[in-house]
């Protein structure tokens, strides 16, 4: 650390897919803060907000080789991209009400470790370890607090002065917390091995009691998962549920190399709990690990999804580019800081099998999809984003009023006088526009202002607001400034941090002001303009272009990853520009390969006639469990098993269905087992149909070297139309010239032909 330098008023610490109506690409999203180093999250939701609370490797030194963890932070989301961080919501030398009894402090805490959250009745109720010797129980009306001792006689729940002691468990810390849809809440804590308690049973359960203050004492049992394999049960007790089943999960530490969240299910809440399986390996992206020493993680569903949150090395290890912020020490060494010390938090999408059992999960670079729209006219902390550079946050307790339920402020502190200090917030829709900006905050030098900008954080300028100058760090007043341009969709907005001086400013909170509403989405459409026909045949390449909007009903493909891998065997160029589904060209023509367990493809189809149907599909695959569903409408249609040996020879599999109903439907198709290539899905009357029945194909729709003249439609990643021209065939015309002297602006544009060929992407600089 710099002499004379004050870094104690700081909290040192998604490729997103961006549906723009034809394409999806951006910027890396994980982890949720890249300012902090943050560690051990556990999540809750409830109908509005899905909640992560986490502990803080901040203090900690560059070289630590041990844990100094004295916090817990809060965030939350409407929208699984743009988190809004609460700043440290508790803290070792901070809960209240602190009770002394014959000159003991019953209720101070020394350490908060790996926490556990969960929702009841509306309010928030955190789990906590001491350190690895006791657990306290707190509760308050907001997720942000503040908190007060939730445990009868304000003392510990477990261990110390607690209601109950530890055991005979080696380690009693890593608790969790579950509430069941009947009410009932359970507790679990423990971890390690020891003599009486080898890491195959080594956590506690209890019930809490009605009153949510205590432990019904005769409810202590063991938790046992049974047919556990060589990774055993070390720490991370977690119990979640899905369709009625019970899910006990947990870490299996430093064991074989690497660690593990391994899971049994149950049909009991108290099991006995099975082993199934691994829900999250050592986080890794393209075989390069990005954790260390061990993991920790929380799961809860959320409109209809399930997530996991997870921590990993990201920012310690630089990952895709990633700054490497200082520690706690200030110190910024050519060497990473010490990974196992400096964590980050990372979330992801978890999937389901038929039978319940879960998907190893996909860690990923984007985060998961965003799933509805960023109302920009709500009031914001400061801190809410979905990528952040150059800025640091502290927690301004001196605003703090425990007696009178207000917690402590959150407060941004960016890195003024760098040209990369910002913050982006991610699919934002102004719906009628924007009118004015107003940010509320403390500076304490002249000539800081903030900037409002789209696209990029250099992008074209929607307003500036300077910031007033005040008296002191916790002396807030309101700064507001007009907006032009902000209307409809913008899919990234930037606000950008200016000024002579580094964290001179002081932000707690903003919001837009304006006329307001929402931007009505469009809807999938038919690739070609024009639903398949059943009966007939149906092109896999040919999958349905997705809507503008970013609601899952939307969309109209999932690929677990953004790279086309088959754009090499097409020159370089993919047919499907910007989804990521990957479309090779082979001899039949192009087919959709390399499919994943969980990717999807939907097309609009046109049933001219309800009754039976026998599908075929043309598949080649040289795996034994390949597999794939049909579904119609979301009802399930029918199901394939696929088997061969090579991936250049393609079989037709078939299957009878009935369609109950004529008219427009939404057919999909589910990887349940991975690596085959699809060439196309075929329709025939009746049952026991041969593939020559399938009417025969209307003719491809010419390429442009076969056409007279093509049309090109020229959108913004709005999608909305902004252009059109037509070229005469045979002329050699520059299309990046062409739509550069079209449009008004900068930036991404979507080159669309009227003959059903590949979308192309335009960059245009002005």
């Amino acid at each position: 650390m710099k002499k004379g330098m004050d870094w104690s008023i700081f909290g040192l610490k998604k490729t997103v897919c961006l549906v723009a109506g034809l394409v999806a690409f951006g910027l890396a999203d994980n982890p949720i803060s890249t300012y902090h180093y943050l560690a051990d999250p556990a999540a809750a939701a409830d109908s509005n907000y899905f909640y992560v609370i986490t502990d803080s490797d901040d203090p900690a030194a560059h070289n630590a080789d041990g844990y100094n963890i004295k916090s817990l932070y809060a965030f939350r989301s409407k929208d699984m991209q743009n988190w809004s961080d609460l700043g440290i919501i508790f803290k070792a030398d901070r809960e209240y009400p602190i009770v002394r009894q014959n000159g003991w402090v019953v209720s101070g805490v020394e350490n908060i470790w790996a926490s556990g959250i969960a929702i009841k009745n509306g309010k928030f109720y955190i789990i906590y370890p001491d350190g690895a010797s006791s657990v306290g129980f707190i509760k308050a009306d907001n997720i942000n607090g503040p908190y007060v001792n939730a445990v009868s006689g304000h003392e510990k729940l477990v261990g110390g002065r607690g209601q109950v002691g530890c055991g005979d468990i080696a380690w009693c810390f890593d608790p969790s917390i579950y509430v069941d849809t009947d009410g009932t809440a359970w507790m679990t804590y423990g971890g390690g091995e020891n003599d009486k308690r080898p890491n195959t049973d080594n956590f506690n359960m209890y019930r809490m009691n009605d009153n949510m203050d205590g432990v019904v004492t005769s409810t202590l049992q063991h938790v046992k998962v049974n047919n556990l394999p060589q990774r055993k049960m070390l720490e991370a007790s977690y119990i979640h549920k899905y369709n009625g089943k019970y899910y006990f999960s947990y870490s299996t530490g430093w064991q074989n190399g690497a660690p593990t969240i391994d899971y049994g299910m149950s049909d009991k809440v108290t099991g006995p709990y099975t082993w199934k399986g691994t829900i999250l390996g050592d986080p890794s992206i393209n075989g390069r690990s990005i954790n260390g020493n061990n993991n920790h993680h929380g799961i809860a569903e959320f409109k209809g999804h399930s997530y996991v949150v997870y921590h990993d090395r990201r920012i310690a290890n630089g990952y895709n580019g990633l700054e490497r912020i200082p520690a706690d020490d200030g110190i910024i060494t050519t060497n990473t800081p010490n990974g196992g010390f400096h964590r980050s938090v990372s979330i992801d999408e978890m999937f389901y099998n038929g039978d319940g059992t879960i998907k190893t999960v996909v860690v990923t670079t984007e985060g998961p999809t965003q799933i509805e729209d960023f109302d920009p006219y709500d009031v914001y902390p400061a801190l809410t984003s979905s990528k952040q550079k150059g800025v640091r946050s502290r927690t301004d307790w001196n605003k703090n009023n425990w007696e009178k339920g207000i917690p402590a402020t959150h407060v941004l502190t960016p890195q003024a006088s760098r040209n990369d200090s910002w913050i982006r917030i991610s699919g934002v829709d102004f719906g009628k526009g924007a009118k004015s900006f107003r940010i509320t905050g403390a500076s304490v030098a002249d000539d800081n202002k903030v900037e409002i900008r789209t696209g990029s954080a250099t992008g074209t300028l929607a307003g500036s607001c300077d910031i007033q100058r005040t008296s002191g760090w916790h002396d807030y007043v309101d700064n507001e400034c007009d907006v032009t341009g902000l209307s409809g969709k913008v899919d990234q907005l930037f606000i950008v941090f200016k000024g002579s001086k580094d964290s001179t400013m002081g932000l707690i909170e903003w919001e837009f002001i304006g006329e307001g509403g929402s931007t009505p989405d469009t809807p999938q459409q038919p690739f070609g303009g024009v639903a398949a026909t059943i009966p007939g045949k149906i092109e896999a390449e040919n999958f349905d272009i997705p809507g503008v909007g970013r609601k899952s009903d939307l969309k109209s493909y999932y690929d677990n990853d953004s790279e086309d891998h088959g754009a090499e065997s097409n020159d370089g160029v993919s047919y499907r520009e910007g989804t990521g589904v990957d479309i090779y060209k082979k001899a039949t023509g192009y087919i959709v390969g390399y499919n994943a367990e969980g990717d999807w493809l939907e097309y609009t189809v046109n049933v001219t006639e309800a009754g039976e149907y026998t599908v075929f599909a043309s598949v080649a695959t040289d795996n034994e469990t390949s597999g794939f569903t049909l579904s119609l409408d979301g009802e399930p249609l029918a199901s394939f098993a696929t088997k061969g040996t090579s991936f250049d020879a393609f079989d037709t599999v078939q299957a009878n269905v009935t369609i109950s109903t004529a008219g427009t439907h939404i057919l999909r198709m589910t990887v349940t087992g991975a690596w085959f290539d699809v060439d196309f899905f075929a329709f025939a009357k009746g049952a026991d149909a041969k593939i020559e029945d399938v009417p025969a194909a209307l003719p491809k729709l010419a390429r442009f070297n076969a056409a007279s003249s093509v049309t090109y439609s020229v959108f913004d990643l709005r999608g909305s139309k902004v252009a059109s021209f037509t070229v005469q065939n045979g002329n050699n015309v520059d299309l990046k010239a062409t739509v550069t002297n079209l449009v008004k602006r900068s930036g991404f544009y979507l080159l669309k032909p009227n003959y059903g060929g590949a979308v192309k992407r335009i960059t245009v600089t002005k």
